[in-house]
């Protein structure tokens, strides 16, 4: 048995999980969800999640079986399993490692949904919305990136997968508006072989299922 069980789908954040399996050199094997009701769904999927989203990763870790959920947390959990990856932050990157992880899972993820879906927040109940405006969370994080080549710094680590991954579909889909810093960053993570390899994984896996 592998070390890890990966419940995906190649149209879904799942995609970002693979990326990380392969930036940390993880031993994994993959299941497939399609999307429907529960009953059409692995049932020990449905044990692990039952809210039915992907990615979820099964530890299988000695006699102990360690579910973990939510993209972000898949992608850190991936790299503290890891340590010889070299792609956890040491002591003066944790601080924007953790900062810029979160930030990307909450505002981030939250701003642009919101913006999706049309929904518009009140001036006076933007505090309460967490993220203030969408336009806030974007220049914030582009400040950021367009005075450092990665999140921590001038070092890929585990944070950039899933900061990266972002970046690299708000752009794709215009999420997030096309400025130079983005697309720079863009550039950086692209480069990655294991970027690389994931997404040919990816793109191979959901060619087989479109053709059946």
């Amino acid at each position: 048995m592998a070390d890890f069980t990966f419940y995906t789908n190649p149209m879904s954040r799942g995609r970002i999980a693979r990326w990380a399996l392969h930036e940390a050199g993880a031993d994994y094997e993959q299941q497939i969800v399609e999307y429907g009701p529960p009953e059409d769904r692995p049932e020990a999927f449905n044990q692990a999640n039952p809210m039915g989203k992907v990615p979820a990763l099964v530890h299988h870790h000695g006699e102990h079986n360690h579910v973990v959920t939510e993209a972000a947390a898949i992608c850190h959990y991936l790299a503290h399993t890891h340590p010889d990856s070299g792609l956890l932050p040491n002591d003066h990157e944790a601080a924007s490692y953790f900062r810029w992880l979160f930030f990307a899972a909450g505002p981030v993820e939250a701003a642009v949904t919101a913006k999706a879906m049309g929904w518009e927040v009140d001036e006076e109940k933007r505090a309460m919305a967490g993220f203030g405006t969408y336009d806030l969370v974007v220049d914030t994080l582009d400040e950021w990136l367009s005075d450092h080549d990665f999140v921590c710094g001038d070092r890929f680590t585990m944070a950039d997968v899933y900061v990266g991954s972002q970046v690299d579909w708000g752009l794709m889909f215009g999420s997030i508006p096309e400025r130079d810093g983005f697309k720079a960053y863009q550039q950086r993570i692209q480069a990655r072989a294991a970027y690389k390899a994931a997404r040919a994984a990816d793109a191979k896996l959901h060619a087989e299922m479109t053709n059946g």
